[in-house]
This record gives structure tokens, C-alpha cells and sequence, in this order.
């Protein structure tokens, strides 16, 4: 993991919504550090350079903390973003080992277009996987391209990269493909308006 994911962050000894609120006053986001048995620790780190890393890496970011110049790998967990404003107001961040799996959800996206007259559904935006930790795919490209009406792809049909097992249900639906509504069955605007004048 190179220093491009280099991330700052403060121990915070003051808690609560007031002491939140004058973090991010201050330009930071609060979060907390976790797991493999360590006491949780309250942090901050720059809104910025946060918000950057998750914008090029996606939501399951492997961060490279500097706390206090001890260095700490650390995986994005959650982030709670204000629903108007949009500013990060918290995180939750997971300690990790080089070497380690994790389980997380990645994002789906579909390429290409389905065959003339389908329309596509997707049932599901995320897939949960199991990958090293510093493997683990931003997103994961489900390729639609001439796919025909009932064609039904499940998670366990997804190809996923070498190393990147499916930790979720395989049945669970992601895409479904069914004929688009035929324009022919719907009355024209012209002719209702006919039909109603009479």
C-alpha cells in the first residue's frame, strides 16, 4: 500500500454531539478505530483529504493512518454523510493486517446495453465479498451487452476477480432483464382525448 492513501488523525479526548459539532467546525471529520481486540479509539482526521480518498477509492478505503506517527492500516467501515449539506459527519473505521480477508459490500455496475426492446432492472447496487483486504475491488462490472428478455443474473453468477470469493447469498437476484412495454398497447393522447369529447 503506497503513502497515496496517507491520512493524518488527532486523538480526540472530548466526546459527544457538542464536541462532534466543533470537530467538524475545525475541518475535520471525528471517527472511531476499532477492532482485533483494541480498545475502540476516537480520532479526527482532515474532512478534505478524507473525502478525496473516498472519491477516488470508493467507500471501502484502505487508509494509511498516522496517528501520532504510529502508522496504522485501517479499512473505511461506514460513513454517515448529513443528507443536505452532504459533509461527512462521522466514520467508523477497521483496523486491519496486511494479509488479512475482510467481508465487505461492493458496489455493482452495469456495462453494455441489453438487447432492443428490454428493459433492465437492477435488483441490487452492492455484492458482499470476501477479498484481501488490499485487493479488495472498488467495484465489481457485471457486462449486459445483448442480454435478452428473462435473462436473470444472481449473485453467484456474478465473475468475480482472482482472490475475490462471494460472501453473500448466491440466489439473491442482482439483474433481471424483462421485455420493455410494448408503446402500441397504450391509446394514443390524441385518441383518449377523442374518445372523451364524444
Amino acid at each position: 500500500m503506497s503513502d497515496a492513501n496517507l491520512l493524518e488523525a488527532t486523538v480526540r479526548t472530548e466526546f459527544g454531539k457538542g464536541a462532534a459539532r466543533r470537530t467538524r467546525r475545525d475541518g475535520n471529520v471525528p471517527a472511531v478505530l476499532y477492532g482485533h481486540n483494541e480498545e475502540p479509539q476516537h480520532l479526527a482526521v482532515d474532512a478534505k483529504a478524507f473525502a478525496a480518498i473516498l472519491r477516488a477509492h470508493g467507500t471501502n478505503a484502505i487508509l494509511n493512518l498516522d496517528i501520532a506517527g504510529k502508522k496504522q492500516l485501517a479499512m473505511t467501515k461506514s460513513v454517515v454523510v448529513h443528507p443536505l449539506r452532504r459533509y461527512i459527519e462521522h466514520a467508523d473505521l477497521l483496523i486491519i493486517r496486511r494479509g488479512e480477508s475482510v467481508t465487505a459490500d461492493v458496489h455493482v455496475t452495469l456495462v453494455g446495453e441489453a438487447a432492443s426492446g428490454t428493459l433492465v432492472t437492477q435488483e441490487a447496487t452492492v455484492l458482499s465479498v470476501e477479498a484481501d483486504a488490499l485487493k479488495l475491488p472498488e467495484s465489481i462490472e457485471i457486462d449486459i451487452a445483448g442480454s435478452e428478455p428473462g435473462t436473470q443474473i444472481t449473485a453467484g453468477a456474478v465473475a468475480l476477480p482472482a482472490g475475490v470469493t462471494l460472501a453473500g447469498d448466491p440466489e439473491a437476484l442482482i439483474v433481471n432483464i424483462i421485455a420493455a412495454p410494448a408503446a402500441a398497447e397504450e391509446p394514443a393522447e390524441g385518441e383518449a382525448a377523442e374518445e372523451a369529447a364524444e
